[in-house]
């Protein structure tokens, strides 16, 4: 980057301290700050990211330096002739108003191509098209009377529905400072604090190494909310274990992809899409924390039954106790790293808004930072800290700006109502034929797109169908589509997060992408569970249905994990994997009958195969 250095970090600094002080002083007004939050992200990803892969990161471009300065005045402008902006919505637009707008458009895209990559920019173009000449469409359902140049530019760069809609401004509010957040822990050490953790409560077990790095994962990605990042960032650690230990590359790669796939999902600090859906379902981050929870739990559960079942079928032993960390020493040396995160929770239970809760969150991580001389920054580690705040939103910032495109188009054409209708009729009025439809549109769907951008679409398009047609919670329906939009990146064929897995562990890319399908099925199983008992997040809870609901839920993710991997209590036959399957998704439904028959056929294979003695020369892992 050569002689841009000193201006990437004089404007990643002055990004994170703006989010620093608004948050704290109280923000501007919604368009303005969402403006400083875009046009300061954009000029940084022209100067950061070339416009090639194999572009020149040594300098910097001409044409990059000034499509960085020009994109963040199309933001700018917002700010500067902000008043005029307002009223032009009554008098009409200028010439001068159009050109920004269009131009600003086009600097969202081509800077979410080079942070994001190109299919959700496809979808965002398609999306404009479909706005400018919807018209022309022959399809009833489809069609719309059209939008002129002159509505869509402004429409979508001025209005509160477009770039600068729901998503941005959530991004310019609370994504960024939580972030951040993460950033700050990473830099603190508290990332190898969760390794040693997770090694030292797991790590004498069956699959000890593996189920450590399930623990580790799931502990990172609580500060990360990244799947690929927390793969990359925690694998390069414990895919290596997984395999001294005996574990498949495939299987290692795969275990530690499925737990940082997780972190999206594990409150206290979930992925960016969790802040959006505040919005969305009307409730605060407290009510969408909680609610969370126990489908999390049941989440990584289900990935530590998967890496038992693996382990005992291997007959892969637990790490002798020597190699591990002392958790009393552990705790007792470094247990106060854990206070950031209980301020966060303590903050957000308390009542405090998600935003005071990661203003004290930094504010308690820095603290904590000054207690060792190992941990405490220097003056110029803490400007590489504030930013390194910045770079780390950059693409979580490009992305829900191309996502508010199409959104606001959605809503612009009236689309959302129609793919709503579409989901009803093919569905017939049948629930589990919608939920596998909006399914099958979620994982779809997050195969191009990130996590943030693909809740936003399908809580625009889908999410109303369920809500309004068959009567389910929101709540229940906005986690429902929240999270097979984050499994699509252990879903083959595009399974991001186990390609990073595979790409440490040496293994097989698809391989490892079906292996963490196995691992991780209880993530494709809880959200039909919560839909047809929303107990399970915290709506209408009684106590007692609400246990029940829970270990039935526990042991059907059980028999259908025991089923794919082959293993219950002793390698499983072809017939009983199937009776497996049946018993654990009959547990599922909350219904008596369903439930006691996938009870009574888990309990008899377990029976079978304990009166059937290991294979000869076979010791059995305990």
């Amino acid at each position: 980057m050569g002689k841009w250095a000193w201006l990437v970090t004089l404007m990643g600094v002055s990004l994170t301290c703006f989010h620093l002080y608004t948050g704290y002083f109280g923000t501007l007004p919604s368009q303005q700050q969402g403006a400083v939050h875009l046009g300061l992200a954009l000029g940084m990803i022209f100067i950061l990211f070339p416009a090639t892969r194999g572009g020149n990161r040594k300098g910097v471009p001409w044409y990059d330096v000034l499509l960085a300065f020009a994109a963040t005045f199309t933001a700018y402008y917002k700010i500067l002739f902000y008043d005029e902006v307002l009223r032009a919505r009554i008098t009409g637009y200028s010439t001068l108003d159009l050109t920004v707008a269009a131009l600003g458009v086009l600097f969202v895209l081509e800077a979410t191509r080079r942070t994001v990559g190109l299919p959700i920019v496809i979808m965002a173009s398609c999306a404009i098209l479909y706005a400018l000449f919807g018209n022309h469409i022959p399809s009833q359902i489809l069609s719309h009377p059209g939008f002129s140049f002159s509505q869509v530019s402004p429409f979508l760069w001025f209005r509160e529905s477009g770039v600068f809609g729901t998503p941005l401004q959530i991004s310019a509010r609370f994504i960024f400072l939580f972030l951040f957040f993460g950033v700050v822990l990473m830099h603190t050490g508290v990332g190898r604090f969760f390794n040693d953790l997770a090694f030292a409560l797991t790590g004498r077990f069956t699959g000890g190494a593996g189920k450590a790095a399930v623990m580790a994962s799931s502990f990172q990605g609580m500060i990360s909310g990244s799947s690929i990042g927390n793969t990359v960032a925690s694998g390069s650690f414990t895919i290596p274990m997984m395999k001294n230990a005996r574990f498949k590359p495939e299987v290692a790669g795969a275990a530690e992809a499925s737990a940082s796939t997780g972190g999206q999902i594990m409150p206290p600090l979930m992925g960016a899409a969790a802040f959006i859906m505040v919005e969305y379902v009307g409730v605060s981050y407290r009510e969408i924390m909680f609610s969370a929870l126990i489908p999390a739990l049941l989440y990584f559960a289900g990935i530590f039954i998967g890496v038992h079942f693996e382990a005992k079928r291997h007959r892969i032993l637990g790490l002798p106790k020597e190699e591990l960390p002392s958790k009393t020493k552990l705790m007792l040396e470094k247990g106060y790293m854990l206070l950031p995160l209980l301020v966060i929770v303590g903050t957000i239970t308390a009542g405090f808004t998600a935003q005071r809760a990661a203003l004290m969150g930094i504010a308690c991580a820095l603290l904590v930072s000054l207690f060792r001389k190992d941990t405490r920054p220097s003056l110029k580690g803490l400007v590489t800290i504030f930013e390194q705040g910045a770079r780390v939103a950059l693409p979580v910032i490009a992305a829900v700006a191309s996502a508010g495109i199409i959104a606001g188009v959605v809503g612009m054409t009236g689309l959302g109502s129609k793919f709503a209708a579409g989901i009803i009729n093919l569905a017939d009025g049948v629930l589990i034929l919608a939920l596998l439809f909006t399914m099958v549109a979620c994982i779809v769907l997050g195969m191009g797109l990130p996590t943030t951008a693909n809740y936003v679409v399908t809580a625009t398009i889908a999410a109303p169908a369920l809500i309004n047609e068959f009567g389910l919670p929101p709540m229940a329906v906005h986690l429902f589509v929240f999270y097979f939009g984050i499994i699509a990146d252990i879903t083959p064929p595009v399974c991001l997060a186990a390609f990073a897995g595979a790409g440490i562990a040496r293994a097989n890319p698809m391989k490892t992408g079906f292996t963490a399908v196995k691992l991780a099925i209880g993530a494709f199983i809880i959200p039909y569970a919560f839909i047809y008992n929303p107990m399970l997040v915290m709506v209408d809870v009684n106590p007692l249905e609400l246990i029940i609901a829970l270990l039935f839920s526990l042991l059907g993710i059980m028999g259908v994990s025991s089923a794919l991997i082959g293993h219950f209590v002793r390698d499983s036959l072809p017939w009983e994997r199937l009776v497996m399957l049946a018993a654990g998704l009959a547990m599922v439904v909350p219904e008596v009958t369903t439930s006691g028959a996938g009870l009574m056929g888990m309990a008899l294979i377990g029976w079978l195969q304990r009166r059937r003695p290991n294979p000869p020369g076979l010791a059995q892992a305990t």
